[in-house]
């Protein structure tokens, strides 16, 4: 799968990167982004659909965990699409509810 990147979602990436304080976070969510381009049912991710939200075009919304165990774990929250073989990662962070503004439709190409 190629993975694709909201700006909301590559804003995070950034983020995490211009922060010395996250490194070991945006280790966690890079190796999980690793395994959700390779298989996104991998069993360490614990992909599945987020239940109360859709994204703007209906399609559904899941989630893949970056940190098990752990208060306030990260979350990657993603669809399928624009086309097949592609996933657009739609927000990384704690689960609240993410917003799904940007929507497939508003995905940069590969990131990082």
């Amino acid at each position: 799968m190629e993975l694709r990147f909201t700006g909301e979602a590559a804003n995070v990436l950034k983020d995490l990167a211009d922060s010395p304080n996250y490194s070991a976070k945006l280790k966690k969510v890079r190796k999980t982004l690793g395994l959700l381009e390779q298989n996104p049912r991998h069993p360490g991710l614990n992909s599945h659909k987020y239940q109360s939200v859709k994204s703007v075009d209906g399609s559904d919304l899941w989630e893949s965990y970056v940190e098990n165990r752990t208060p306030a774990a990260w979350r990657i929250f993603w669809i399928y699409g624009p086309t097949d073989g592609h996933i657009t990662i739609v927000t990384i962070g704690p689960p609240t509810e993410p917003s799904v503004a940007a929507g497939s439709r508003h995905a940069r190409g590969s990131g990082p």
